[in-house]
């Protein structure tokens, strides 16, 4: 899909660089939202070689208000294909340790989903069939345009907008927008542009990542099915099943310090499997794992999101996941300003909402890789009793750490904004792990899920606005309704069924555009006052 600026006018209220998942959720949310947008991509056509291979429930619930997540469960592996993770010595070795986790079919047939913490769980899908999706969906949206083969050369700011020269096919022209936003990756030019340096660990891990077509591998693996194994060989690596067939991507980690250009492809692959199987290598990409977080996430009308903003070691595919998030919150920041209804101060608080974020997620991720890649006993591969004790004490260790990394709760339920100014009654809070979440709701954190009905969340109820949640009927919400109206501010207000007193604590719940709680309180509340702080006109004074 390829769609053109008006070239007698030049003009777009956000240009955004970039049309990885972060760009186009992006670009998706501010159409949905009335917000005209034009999306640059430098590729005329997108990579053959997968990144990412996870869609987090975080990212599925934004796809999910979005009207993408159908389209996404379907997409990837087979419905019947199990995601579970094997951890083996090799392909065709001894099994360590397993993590069994259901297919796209079972989530799609509802199986337990009275205990899931999200209408949407995780979903296993490769970009190189998720980005398809997102432009397809993004093609229908009027205000939304995409231009492929089109190059940011330099941009500069005034008081009230952004000047950008593009150039395509060899042609420049200058593009007038009043805000721009840099989602063109680790090398993005937007960032370099503006000065912003990353921070962090430049190195953590070397790897060799090799995108592959074996049919003979996936008859291999026919007999037990995973979406991923990892291997113990000579180096760690992990086998990652692409489209459930024919199609894998094979990482093997080295140290930092290691010249990965002597590893060939073809004996890291026979190492991992134990025999040689016959394949077409079809991309080799040699990368260094790193843990870096931008200096700045905004400079004037410009911002970063993404990869732009930070970029660490992919052990769960939380950088694309975070980026997603990113989308999600600077989206409705941008559409309210523009709509008139937020203070252009409400703008500060995306690098102060999301910045602490990437920096707890990249500590977070870093712990992660080194248990990962931690060293091994090669005792795992010796036969008899041996063997089998080298491996039950290995099992014991991936027990300790590698459920909480493939099913990371903490990541996609756990980040907050407590501290934002956007939100009232925030209190400080401990650094957001894997793990740890809460179900229930907090000022700053996403509001909790629940089910209303067979298919309804109470994600679903809310509005493309604020949205009060009332859940005592007998509290007035007339001073809400009036003071939004006064404002100019979308507000809904929603009667929540009484069944989830622990879940919502409180008679009144405000919830931003972005699906997080504002503030939570009693029919005591200054409800001008609140709206006004949520939207950045004045600073919270309520508790």
């Amino acid at each position: 899909m390829t769609k053109s600026i008006n070239s007698s006018e030049d003009h777009v209220e956000v240009l955004i660089v970039g049309a990885g998942p972060a760009g186009l959720t992006l670009a998706l949310d501010l159409a949905r939202r009335n917000v005209a947008c034009h999306v640059l991509e430098t590729t005329e056509q997108r990579g053959i070689n997968p990144r990412c291979n996870t869609t987090s429930a975080r990212s599925m619930e934004i796809f999910r208000r979005l009207g993408v997540a159908d389209d996404v469960r379907r997409a990837g592996l087979p419905e019947d294909y199990p995601t579970s993770i094997h951890y083996r010595t090799t392909l065709s070795g001894e099994e360590i340790f397993r993590i069994d986790l259901p297919a796209a079919g079972d989530v799609l047939a509802g199986a337990g989903k009275d205990e899931w913490p999200t209408p949407e769980p995780q979903h296993r899908i490769s970009q190189l069939f998720l980005e398809p999706i997102l432009e397809e969906h993004a093609s229908k949206l009027p205000g939304l345009t995409l231009e492929r083969g089109a190059r940011l050369v330099e941009f500069q700011q005034h008081d009230d907008h952004v000047e950008a020269v593009v150039e395509t096919a060899g042609t420049r022209r200058t593009v007038r927008c009043s805000y721009l936003v840099g989602c063109d990756g680790a090398h993005s030019t937007v960032r370099r542009q503006l000065g912003i340096r990353y921070e962090g660990v430049e190195a953590i891990q070397k790897f060799v990542s090799t995108f592959l077509r074996s049919p003979e591998l996936g008859r291999l693996t026919a007999r037990d099915r995973a979406w991923t194994y990892w291997t113990y060989g000579r180096r760690i690596s992990s086998l990652i099943a692409i489209d459930g067939d024919e199609l894998w991507l094979h990482h093997v980690a080295f140290a930092p310090d290691h010249d990965t250009e002597t590893e060939d492809p073809e004996t890291l692959l026979r190492e991992a499997v134990g025999e040689s199987v016959a394949h077409d290598v079809l991309g080799v990409v040699r990368w260094t794992g790193r843990r870096l977080v931008a200096q700045r996430y905004r400079s004037g009308r410009v911002f970063l999101a993404g990869d732009a903003a930070h970029i660490w070691i992919p052990v769960g595919g939380f950088g694309m996941n975070a980026g997603i998030q990113d989308a999600a919150t600077l989206g409705w920041m941008l559409a309210a300003v523009r709509h008139g209804w937020a203070s252009p101060e409400v703008l500060d608080a995306y690098e102060l909402e999301r910045k602490p974020v990437g920096e707890q997620f990249a500590g977070a991720v870093g712990s992660a890789a080194n248990k990962a890649f931690a060293t091994f006993s090669p005792d795992i591969h010796l036969p008899g009793p041996d063997g089998e004790r080298a491996r039950a004490e290995f099992a014991e260790r991936l027990a300790a750490s590698e459920p909480q990394r493939y099913s990371p709760d903490g990541f996609s339920f756990g980040y907050h904004y407590a501290d934002s100014p956007l939100v009232v009654g925030g209190e400080d809070q401990t650094a957001i792990t894997m793990g740890g979440y809460l179900q229930k709701a907090q000022p700053g954190y996403r509001l909790p899920h629940g089910w209303l009905d067979e298919d309804r969340s109470v994600l679903d109820v809310l509005g493309p606005g604020f949205t009060l949640l009332r859940t005592d009927p007998s509290v007035g919400v007339t001073s809400w309704t009036a003071a939004a109206r006064d404002l100019g501010i979308p507000l809904i207000v929603f009667d929540l069924p009484g069944r989830w007193p622990d879940r919502y604590p409180a008679e009144l719940l405000l919830v931003r555009p972005d699906q997080h709680v504002a503030w939570m309180g009693g029919a005591g509340a200054r409800a001008d006052e609140l709206l006004q702080t949520v939207t950045g006109r004045v600073a919270a004074h309520q508790q």
